[in-house]
């Protein structure tokens, strides 16, 4: 088969494969639509020390397809079916699956491999997470269901409620998927972000309030202004994953407050919180990291029932070879999410 393969930080080529065989449990699908990422991106760019272990390896983790064989043991799915599935599995068995953070499992059963004419489901996934997709949703829009489901765990953990100010900074994929899902909790939306492209999108998401962080001069100061009285953002989430924006982030965010640690930051980074409005102001902060099999599939339904405009997001369509100038888009801020059809 054809696949993208990652073989170093910013080298991926193009390149006859395998065709994977299910084994027990498992399933091959063939991929109708895979997505990127930005994830992927900063993988292609750096790296991914969890990703991809080593190299070369296929990569790519946002797709949906037709089942065209099903190994031994398999019973709820059948060659033909269309389905999508999440990237990962938890264990139930470690330590934070025990306490009911499966998200945070310390044996996650990861999926990667979606740049490819086929993926191989491992078992754990097919038996959680592979799911059968409504007909009149297309392989593009399901599969949006990985990150909206990341997206959806972040709401729920932010707390925001009907009336509130959530502030939101990035108006990337993360970024349109969370000011949907805020607007669906009736809360204000105040987004903050860059690009004309990406800026316009977050004002079709439903954004009450667009700030374009390249030309405003103090940010703090301008979230301050567009709250309420001028206390600050009631939530606040970051999904830029940038240690400065995190600093922002908290910075914009009122006494008593909430600022969701959403964008994962380069390996080794940190960033400041003053101690004093930690302290005395009664500050929580979040770090909220992927999704469970719940949110997996509260996120194909929002999607089968139009509650989440997946269109909105989908702005490009490539082949699959055409995968680097598609990276190129995305990293200009020209693109949101690039369908690549095998």
């Amino acid at each position: 088969m054809k696949a993208i393969v990652f073989h170093r930080p910013g080298d991926i080529r193009f390149e006859e494969v395998d065709t994977p065989t299910p084994g027990p449990g498992e399933v091959l699908v063939r991929i109708g639509s895979a997505l990127t990422c930005g994830t992927d991106l900063k993988t292609y760019r750096r790296g991914h020390p969890v990703m991809i272990k080593k190299t070369p390896a296929l990569f790519g983790h946002e797709w949906a397809g037709t089942v065209e064989g099903v190994g031994e043991g398999v019973v709820h799915v059948r060659v033909g079916d269309r389905v999508v599935a999440a990237n990962s599995a938890p264990c139930h068995r470690c330590f934070p699956c025990q306490i009911g953070r499966v998200n945070l499992c310390e044996d996650l059963e990861l999926l990667n491999g979606a740049y490819a004419e086929y993926i191989r489901v491992p078992a754990r996934i097919v038996e959680q997470n592979l799911l059968t997709i409504p007909d009149h949703l297309t392989f593009a829009q399901a599969a949006l269901v990985e990150p909206l489901a990341c997206a959806l765990y972040g709401i729920e953990r932010s707390g925001v409620q009907l009336g509130q100010t959530l502030c939101i900074f990035g108006a990337g994929p993360m970024g349109l998927l969370l000011t949907q899902l805020a607007k669906g909790q009736g809360g204000r939306v105040l987004v903050v972000g860059k690009g004309e492209f990406r800026l316009r999108k977050a004002a079709e998401a439903g954004a009450d309030e667009i700030l374009d962080a390249a030309r405003t001069e103090n940010v703090v100061a301008e979230v301050r202004r567009l709250s309420p009285e001028g206390r600050g953002a009631d939530v606040t989430i970051e999904a830029t994953g940038r240690p400065e924006v995190w600093e922002q982030a908290v910075e914009v965010t009122r006494k008593a407050g909430t600022v969701v640690l959403f964008g994962g930051c380069e390996p080794g980074t940190s960033f400041q919180v003053d101690t004093r409005r930690m302290h005395y102001e009664e500050l929580t902060l979040l770090g909220v990291f992927h999704h469970t099999p719940r949110h997996i599939r509260e996120a194909l339904t929002l999607l089968a029932q139009g509650v989440v405009d997946a269109n909105l997001l989908l702005t490009h369509r490539m082949a699959l070879g055409a995968l680097p100038e598609a990276f190129d888009l995305l990293g200009r801020g020209e693109a949101i999410k690039v369908v690549l059809k095998p």
